[in-house]
C-alpha cells in the first residue's frame, strides 16, 4: 500500500509539474510583446510629433486665414432723373431683372409737350437765320446805292465848282452841291454800318450753315435736352440684379428727380472683403490665390484671387477715428480690409451680399532651416 501510494503521489507530482510548466513559459512571451509595443510607441509617437510639428512649422505663415470676411455685391440706388407721377411699374420686391429691363415709367406727357415746344423753337431759330441772311443782302444793296449817290454828288460838286469859277453858276448852287455830297456820304457811312451789323448777326460769315449759327445751336441743345428728359421717363435696369426694398413702390406715387426709390443688387459684380490682422499681411500680395468658404455652404470652398489691399485700417476711415494720444494707451492689433474676386461664380450656389465666410490666402512663403537654426547652422 505504501508503494502504491508513493507511485500515485509521484504521478500526481509529474502531472502538476506538466500543467504548471506552460504557465511558467507564457509570461515571458507577453512581456516581450508588451515591450515591443512600448518601444514602438516610444519611437513612433515622438517621430510623428516631430514630423507633424515640423510640417506645421515649415508651412506656418504660408496660409493666412480669417473668419472676419463677408461676401459683397454692388448695390445701386435707383432714382428717377425726372420728376412726375409713376404710371407703370414693371418690378416687384426681390425680383430678378436683366440689364435693360423696364423698372418703372414716369408720366411722359409733360415731357412730350416740352419736346414739341423745343422743336418749334428750333424752327423759329432756323427761320431767324434766314431772315438775317436776307437782312444782310439788303444792307449790302443799300450800301451800294449809297456809294453810288456819293459818286454822283461828288461829280455834281465838281461841275458846280467849275461853273461857279467861270461865273456861270451862282454860289448858292455850289453850296447846295456840297450839302448834297455831305448828306450822301453820311448815308453811305450808315449803310456801311448796316452791313457790318448784319454780318455780325451772321457770326461774321455770310455763308454760315444754318445749324452752325449760335442761335440754332442753342435751340438744338434745348431740343436735345427735352428729348433726353422724355427718354428718362422710362427707367431701365443698369445691370443684371435683384430688386430690393421696393415693396412700397406703387403706381401713382409722385417722385422727385434724384430721390432714391429702391435698390438694385448687382448679381454679376461679386467680391469678398476680408479683414485681416495687420500681422497677417507681412507676405500677402495682390494676385495671390485664396479659398473662400461661405458659412452657408460649409466644405465647399470657392477659388478666389487677391485683387487689392486696403489703403488703411478700418479705424482710420471710421466716423470717429480713435485718438491714442493719452497716457493710458493700449496697443491693439488693427485690421486692414483685403478685397478678393471669385474666379468663378457657380450657378448652383446662392450668393447674397453680406454672407459670412472664411478666407484662406496662400502667400506661397515657407520657412527654412535658416529660420529654425539660424544662418550659422546653414553655413555649417
Amino acid at each position: 500500500m505504501n508503494a502504491v501510494a508513493k507511485t500515485d503521489e509521484a504521478t500526481a507530482t509529474e502531472v502538476a509539474a506538466s500543467s504548471v510548466e506552460p504557465n511558467k513559459v507564457a509570461p515571458p512571451a507577453r512581456q516581450r510583446r508588451g515591450g515591443l509595443r512600448r518601444v514602438l510607441l516610444m519611437v513612433l509617437v515622438p517621430a510623428a510629433l516631430v514630423i507633424g510639428g515640423g510640417y506645421y512649422w515649415m508651412t506656418g505663415g504660408r496660409y493666412e486665414e480669417t473668419e472676419n470676411a463677408n461676401l459683397r455685391q454692388a448695390k445701386v440706388s435707383i432714382a428717377a432723373e425726372t420728376s412726375g407721377r409713376i404710371v407703370s411699374v414693371g418690378v416687384t420686391d426681390n425680383a430678378r431683372v436683366k440689364e435693360g429691363d423696364v423698372l418703372f415709367v414716369v408720366d411722359p406727357e409733360p415731357y412730350r409737350i416740352a419736346l414739341a415746344q423745343a422743336d418749334a423753337a428750333l424752327g423759329v431759330a432756323r427761320l431767324t437765320v434766314e431772315q438775317m441772311r436776307a437782312a444782310y443782302r439788303q444792307a449790302v444793296a443799300q450800301e451800294r446805292v449809297a456809294a453810288g449817290e456819293v459818286e454822283y454828288y461828288r461829280a455834281e460838286l465838281n461841275r458846280a465848282t467849275e461853273l461857279e469859277g467861270k461865273g456861270i453858276s451862282a454860289k448858292a448852287s455850289l453850296d447846295q452841291a456840297r450839302r448834297d455830297l455831305t448828306k450822301a456820304e453820311e448815308q453811305h457811312a450808315a449803310a456801311q454800318q448796316g452791313v457790318a451789323s448784319a454780318l455780325a448777326a451772321l457770326g461774321g460769315d455770310p455763308d454760315i450753315a444754318v445749324d452752325s449759327h449760335p442761335t440754332v445751336m442753342s435751340a438744338l441743345a434745348a431740343r436735345e435736352k427735352a428729348a433726353y428728359a422724355l427718354s428718362q421717363t422710362t427707367v431701365r435696369a443698369p445691370a443684371d440684379g435683384i430688386v430690393y426694398q421696393a415693396s412700397s413702390f406703387k403706381v401713382g406715387q409722385l417722385v422727385s428727380a434724384g430721390t432714391a426709390l429702391f435698390s438694385l443688387v448687382e448679381t454679376g459684380d461679386v467680391w469678398v472683403e476680408a479683414n485681416f490682422k495687420e500681422t497677417q499681411l507681412t507676405n500677402m500680395k495682390v494676385s495671390q490665390t485664396a479659398e473662400v468658404e461661405l458659412d452657408t455652404y460649409p466644405g465647399r470652398p470657392l477659388r478666389a484671387t487677391v485683387v487689392a489691399i486696403g489703403a488703411g485700417t478700418g479705424a482710420e476711415f471710421s466716423l470717429l477715428p480713435a485718438q491714442n494720444a493719452t497716457g493710458n494707451w493700449v496697443k491693439v492689433t488693427q485690421r486692414i480690409p483685403v478685397r478678393l474676386s471669385l474666379d468663378q461664380l457657380p450657378d448652383d450656389v446662392l450668393l447674397r451680399t453680406g454672407m459670412s465666410s472664411t478666407v484662406t490666402v496662400d502667400t506661397g512663403v515657407t520657412r527654412s532651416l535658416n529660420d529654425l537654426f539660424g544662418t550659422a547652422f546653414a553655413a555649417d
